[in-house]
């Protein structure tokens, strides 16, 4: 089914709603928690089979939110697990949460990831110095409705930041839903100071801070934290879609991902025809999408939300933050 191209916002086609909805398994803030995605009723990959561009023009992207906007629960597209649903993190068996480091609750944007990237940890950027994440492409977007998980936004790329976590380059590209009221007014990152004076030095140095009160060091940021434009981030954006291609066609060892294919389809003409030039039998796919029964996902059953533990909520004061 074709989107919907709606009157045009400041050179950029705003978008129907989405094709994409949230399949959701399990009561959120427990091991069991997932999220899938679907399409017409059936559940896809969000990280090979939702296109990454939204548009002809590539000017609009599709893009998966795992966290919404002041929610604290570490969510992330998990790459091991057959059509990759949404779940939260966790580590030694505990869930995940991030902490409120003062000013800030939780997460400050809509946090999510661009669908069919992929940050290679095989390859060093000639810029950073440091490998990729082994991640899709991290997103931030900063317009004014808090998401869902599993939503899947259709945005603009206005710039990029370069966080050095732990010694591995992990691109955060900033972007706006091209239906938010600003967006006509949001088309490259001088804009974003200009309109939301702030937000990028907040963004800074959230991310610089926020692992603090687990008893780690600072994030470190190349560019000297400077957030690049939009031209560098589109850059970023086709370096990590080609690194994705190389994957999904097998030309890069996959490691622990998964790499099921609901439909092959449903797949750009280049990256099929690489597919299947390449004769790479080791991605398993089904070209009819009523197979995906046979995955036996289970049905959405909506549960609320599973209490948190109140101590998610504490504020930490970090020195040297700013208010």
């Amino acid at each position: 089914m074709a989107q919907q191209t709606l009157p045009t916002r400041g050179g950029f086609e705003a978008k129907a709603p989405s094709v994409y909805t949230p399949r959701k398994v399990g009561a959120a803030h427990t091991l069991e928690y997932r999220v899938f995605i679907e399409k017409d009723g059936v559940p896809v990959s969000p990280f090979h089979d939702i296109p990454l561009y939204a548009n002809e023009q590539q000017t609009i992207l599709n893009m998966v939110v795992e966290i919404p906007r002041w929610t604290n629960a570490k969510q992330e597209i998990s790459k091991e697990d057959t059509l990759n649903p949404i779940k939260q993190d966790t580590k030694k068996g505990k869930l995940r949460f991030v902490r409120n480091c003062f000013p800030h609750k939780g997460y400050l944007w809509n946090y999510g990831a661009f669908p069919q990237t992929w940050e290679d940890p095989n390859a060093t950027h000639p810029e950073t110095k440091a490998k990729g994440d082994n991640d899709p492409l991290d997103v931030c977007e900063i317009g004014e409705l808090v998401a869902k998980p599993g939503e899947v936004k259709q945005v603009k790329v206005l710039g990029t930041m370069a966080l050095l976590d732990e010694g591995e380059t992990d691109w955060k590209i900033i972007v706006i839903d091209v239906n938010d009221p600003l967006a006509p007014k949001l088309n490259d990152i001088e804009d974003v100071e200009r309109h939301l004076p702030g937000l990028l030095r907040a963004t800074n140095e959230w991310f610089r801070i926020y692992k603090i009160p687990d008893g780690k060091p600072e994030n470190q940021f190349a560019f000297s934290g400077e957030c690049k434009n939009r031209k560098y981030a589109m850059d970023v954006v086709r370096e990590c879609a080609e690194a994705w291609e190389k994957l999904i066609t097998g030309k890069t060892p996959k490691g622990e991902i998964s790499l099921y294919v609901l439909d092959l389809k449903m797949l750009d003409f280049v990256t099929f025809a690489n597919l299947v030039y390449s004769a790479n039998t080791s991605v398993p796919h089904s070209n009819d999408r009523t197979d995906a029964a046979k995955l036996n996902i289970p049905k959405g059953d909506n549960q609320p939300p599973a209490p948190i533990d109140p101590s998610i909520d504490k504020w930490f004061y970090i020195s040297g933050a700013s208010a």
